[in-house]
Order: C-alpha cells, then sequence, then structure tokens
C-alpha cells in the first residue's frame, strides 16, 4: 500500500475540524478557546492511518483485504469512566489523580469545560491529570450574572452529566454543541432536574442547548422515564450527593442499558458515595436514594479501565477471520457491560477465554459462523460491531431493543442499515431492532464508499467489512477522534 503523506493527513483532519467553522464563529472568547484546544491536538496527533492504509483522497481512507486479524492490543481508557471520573473527582473534597484516560475530542470538551468553570486540572500527560475537587456544587467563575457559555461538541458524556451537576451550584450557564448535538433529547433529564426544583430548560424539540439559572438544589424526588437514555439516569444520580438534602429517583417505565447504570453506582462507590437502589434495575422500575449524608471523598488516584466498546472491533475481526486476539484492560471483573458482546461472539461460533483484565478470542475456520437473535439493550454500542458480524453469518441475525441507536452521535439504525445494503446485505428496519439477510455465499462488494455521518462507532465497525477479502473506503476517518484516535493504527498492527 502506498505511503501516507503527513500533508495528506493533516488536511484530512482538519477538513473534518473545518466542519465546524460556522459553530466556532458563534462561540464566546471562552468557549472558543476550548474549540482551539481541540483544534490543536488533533491537528499535532501522530500519524494515525498505518502505511496498510491509503488516503485516497482528502478525507477518504481505504483499507486493503483483511486476511487475519491475530495479537494483542492495550486498550485506551473508557470514555464512559473517563468523563464520570473527571466530573466526580471535581465534586470531591480533596485532589484526585486521573490515570489511563482516554485521549479523545469527548473527554478535551469535559476538560476544557472544567477550565473554564475554574476547576482546578494539572495534566501529567495526555492520560493523565490531577483534579482539586471543589468538595461540592461548581460554581460559575463569572461575576454579575454574568452567563458562561460552554462548547461541548457531539460528546454526550459532557452534555448530560453537566447540565445536571452545574444545576445543584450557583450562576448562569449555557450548554450547547454541533448541529447533531442539538438533534439529541435532553429532555428526560431536564424534566427530572426541574421536579428537583432546578431552573433549566433546553430548547422546544427537547434537545440542547440548555439553559441553567442555577441557585442550588434543595433535594426531593424527581420521576423519569429511563426508555430514551440511561445517561439521563446517570446525569441526576452523579450530582445529587452535592444536592442540599436527600434525593430520590424513581423510573416510571422501563431502564435501558442497566450495566451502565451499575457502572455509575460503582463508580460512585469509590468516590466515596452510597446509592441505595429499591427494585430490580434489569426489567423492573427501580427506584435510587441518595441520602444527604453522603458526600464525595477522592480515592487518590484512580485507573481507568480499558473501553470494552472498543474491544468489540478486535473481538469481532478475530471471530470473523479465524485469527486469534487478546484484548487487555477488560475482563471478567469488568464494570463495563460490553465485555457480554464477547459472549455474543460465542453464540456465533468463537471461542472465548476470560481472564480478569484481558479477554482472549479466536473461532475455528472448519467452524461456521451463525445467525444469531440478541437483545442488545445493554450493549447498544457494542451492537453495532455484531451488525457487521452479521454479514459473515450463515443465516440472518436479529439485534433487538436497540431504539436508543436513533439517538445517538447520528441516527445509527438508518446508518447501519444504509451502509450493510451497500455492502451487499438485505436489512429489515423496524422501530427498535433490525434483521441482517447477509450477502449470499457471504460475499461483499468491493470498494465501497461507507458514509461514516460524523460517527466514530460507524467509522469502526465498517472497517472490518475488509476481513471479507475486500477493498473498503471510510469516508471521513477523522471521526475516530472522537473516542479512539488511534483506532487505524492499532488495527493495523493486528493485520495480517
Amino acid at each position: 500500500m502506498a505511503k501516507i503523506r503527513k500533508s495528506l493527513l493533516l488536511a484530512s483532519l482538519m477538513a473534518f475540524v473545518e466542519s465546524f467553522s460556522f459553530v466556532r464563529t458563534s462561540l464566546s472568547p471562552r468557549t472558543n478557546k476550548i474549540f482551539r484546544t481541540t483544534t490543536n491536538a488533533i491537528s499535532s496527533r501522530r500519524p494515525l492511518f498505518p502505511l496498510r492504509m491509503t488516503v485516497t483522497s482528502e478525507n477518504t481512507l481505504t483499507l486493503s483485504p483483511i486476511k487475519s486479524i491475530d495479537g494483542t492490543v492495550t486498550l485506551p481508557g473508557s470514555k464512559s469512566l473517563s468523563n464520570r471520573c473527571l466530573l466526580l473527582a471535581a465534586l470531591s473534597d480533596g485532589t484526585t489523580r486521573v490515570e489511563n484516560l482516554l485521549e479523545s475530542d469527548d473527554i478535551r470538551f469535559m476538560l476544557g469545560a472544567l477550565d473554564d468553570l475554574g476547576v482546578e486540572v494539572v495534566r501529567h500527560s495526555s492520560t493523565e491529570v490531577t483534579v482539586t475537587g471543589r468538595a461540592g456544587p461548581i460554581d460559575s467563575p463569572l461575576t454579575d450574572a454574568k452567563v458562561l457559555d460552554l462548547f461541548l461538541g457531539n460528546a454526550g458524556t459532557a452534555m448530560r452529566p453537566l447540565a445536571a451537576a452545574l444545576c445543584m451550584g450557583k450562576g448562569k450557564f449555557v450548554l450547547d454543541g454541533v448541529p447533531r448535538m442539538r438533534e439529541r433529547p435532553i429532555a428526560d433529564l431536564i424534566d427530572g432536574l426541574v421536579q428537583l426544583g432546578a431552573d433549566v430548560s433546553c430548547s422546544e424539540t427537547g434537545c440542547p442547548p440548555v439553559v441553567i439559572n442555577a441557585d442550588g438544589v434543595q433535594g426531593g424526588e424527581a420521576i423519569i422515564s429511563g426508555k430514551m437514555s440511561s445517561q439521563f439516569l446517570s446525569s441526576l444520580l452523579m450530582s445529587s450527593p452535592v444536592a442540599n438534602g436527600d434525593v430520590k429517583i424513581s423510573i416510571k417505565d422501563e431502564l435501558i442499558s442497566a450495566p451502565y447504570v451499575a457502572l455509575t453506582i460503582g463508580l460512585m462507590k469509590k468516590f466515596g458515595v452510597t446509592v441505595q437502589v429499591e427494585g430490580e434495575m434489569n426489567g423492573g422500575t427501580p427506584s435510587f436514594l441518595i441520602s444527604n449524608d453522603e458526600k464525595y471523598i477522592n480515592p487518590a488516584s484512580i485507573l481507568v479501565e480499558g473501553d470494552a466498546s472498543s474491544a468489540s472491533y478486535f473481538l469481532a475481526g478475530a471471530t470473523i477471520t479465524g485469527g486469534t486476539i487478546t484484548v487487555r484492560g477488560c475482563g471478567s471483573d469488568s464494570v463495563q457491560g460490553d465485555v457480554a458482546f464477547a459472549n455474543v461472539m460465542e453464540q456465533m461460533g468463537a471461542t472465548v477465554t476470560w481472564a480478569s483484565e484481558s479477554i482472549t478470542i479466536t473461532r475455528d475456520p472448519a467452524t461456521r459462523l451463525k445467525g444469531v437473535d440478541v437483545d442488545c439493550g445493554e450493549i447498544p454500542d457494542a451492537a453495532m460491531t455484531l451488525a457487521v458480524v452479521a454479514l459473515f453469518a450463515d443465516g440472518p441475525t436479529t439485534i433487538r431493543n436497540v431504539y436508543s441507536w436513533r439517538l445517538k452521535e447520528t441516527e445509527r439504525m438508518k446508518a447501519i442499515v444504509a451502509e450493510c445494503t451497500k455492502l451487499g446485505a438485505t436489512v429489515e428496519e423496524f422501530r427498535d431492532y433490525c434483521i441482517i439477510h447477509p450477502p449470499k455465499d457471504n460475499k461483499l462488494n468491493d470498494n465501497v464508499l461507507i458514509e461514516t455521518y460524523d460517527d466514530h462507532r460507524m467509522a469502526m465497525t465498517f472497517s472490518l467489512a475488509a476481513c471479507a477479502g475486500v477493498r473498503v473506503c471510510i469516508n471521513d476517518p477523522g471521526c475516530t477522534a472522537k473516542t479512539f484516535p488511534t483506532y487505524f493504527e492499532m488495527l493495523e498492527s493486528v493485520t495480517q
């Protein structure tokens, strides 16, 4: 494959950044600083696209056919855990050293917001920081009732938790992001905060921008829906210990992605707060009580676990090709629900070996992959990877309970259907599930241009189509900077 010139790489990444130029022009000077920091970080990053992959135009990456995926990879830190750790450290009493922080756009937006809020964050490296907490709510550093604008890109793990946390302190804030963020629902979270007494609102569409006139929250009870996103519940949970009274949060219908809520509760425990849970989280309508006696205390240091969603691409690649891969950083002791993706690969025909902090997967080439019917409500991010594995299976694969796909970085249900169809599959689309019928003899179309819709997971998921022995063109590969900027480099390191 052709060498990649640095100028082409930078042009590719900067084209991605410049797509938001219209947003930058309307930002306040403080918020614009965040964007400049992100831009500089992207433009100075080491090459993402290795020599076996070719930049075929200003913003397209062509992957050559992949014969096998074998080896060992060490996973970057979890996005969900990274931003949760940063926020809890900022609310805690004392200093917290956060290690193995994910180096990505979403985390840079959270760090930039903490800077603008006046929270002291010392950068030791791109993956390690020390946060000096406020021992309570975060107040605006501005005086005279000035509004602090926070631009959070498309980072849901920054937007939702910060929207809740800033209601607990004092000050005026506007939280906004890129156009897609203005299409991502937040009304259920806003409704819960209003029930607790917060002066907060969002747009008429139920999406950001979020406007906050904060004067503390006295506590009380909030009854919210859990059907749209577990991030709303997690955000309320994380902010509740810095309210001025007891807080009870009840789910009125059903709770999706319960493992992410369990992850939040487990992390809060590491910061000294116990959440009392009443009822069944899986399939029930649970309630959560946070006593006003509970206070965040820093754990001195905390290590961010490797990202289980990112592990899915390598586990899937070995399953498809019959290679052997070990992912280090998450395993049987993981607090992340997406490690269950390995069990789905086992159902399809892979052999899985678990260790406390790693997963090894392989498949006998003589064993055909089988289509499966799986409820993916607890692993919605990893379920995207399953959609591409389904193209290699014997028989259809049904991916159920993934309505949340429609609310993510892009409308993922539509995107999955469109790109799988391009590759030769027949896909039946329903409200919260899809059925993927693989191409005849699992022969994928060659040299297909994959649209990524500014969605990092679309780029990484569909890179695996090259395992069919075809070339795959990934449009806007730089979008992986959101969570996994070195993905293509790491993929190349285990590709034969």
